[in-house]
């Protein structure tokens, strides 16, 4: 009598239902994630070998070539700039210990960055960073 040997099962597992479901969870978070357009400053900030990358929270104060203003994310002059500073509520910090980040254009002058350091000190803050690129 002959015995015939019965040939193994192959498995196989079929991926294409899995990566369907996979692309359709992607398009999901994709489409129903909202983007937060944040107003756009352009500066050309100034290049420092010695230039290390540290967040900092706090305010930020940038200077553009043109002469703007911001005070974080809105446009300011002087005298708003100062009136900002005065009314600031620094939480339980004290405004001397308070972090500026002051980011100024290549191209602003000397002149326009001693008088934004002016309104600072004149309104009590003292811990002023300049932000850079590295080379």
């Amino acid at each position: 009598m002959k015995v015939k040997k019965l040939s193994s099962v192959q498995a196989s597992v079929d991926m294409i239902p899995m990566l369907d479901v996979v692309f359709q969870l992607i398009l999901f978070f994709l489409v129903s994630t909202t983007f937060a357009v944040l107003p756009a400053v352009n500066v050309s900030l100034p290049e420092s070998s010695t230039a290390s990358a540290e967040p900092v929270e706090g305010i930020t104060i940038t200077a553009e070539k043109g002469g703007a203003l911001w005070f974080n994310d809105a446009a300011v002059t002087y005298e708003e700039l100062d009136a900002r500073l005065a009314g600031f509520d620094t939480g339980s910090k004290q405004k001397q210990e308070y972090p500026v980040v002051l980011e100024a254009d290549d191209a602003v002058t000397n002149g326009t960055i001693v008088h934004l350091f002016d309104v600072l000190r004149k309104n009590g803050f003292a811990t002023v960073n300049l932000r850079t690129t590295e080379r």
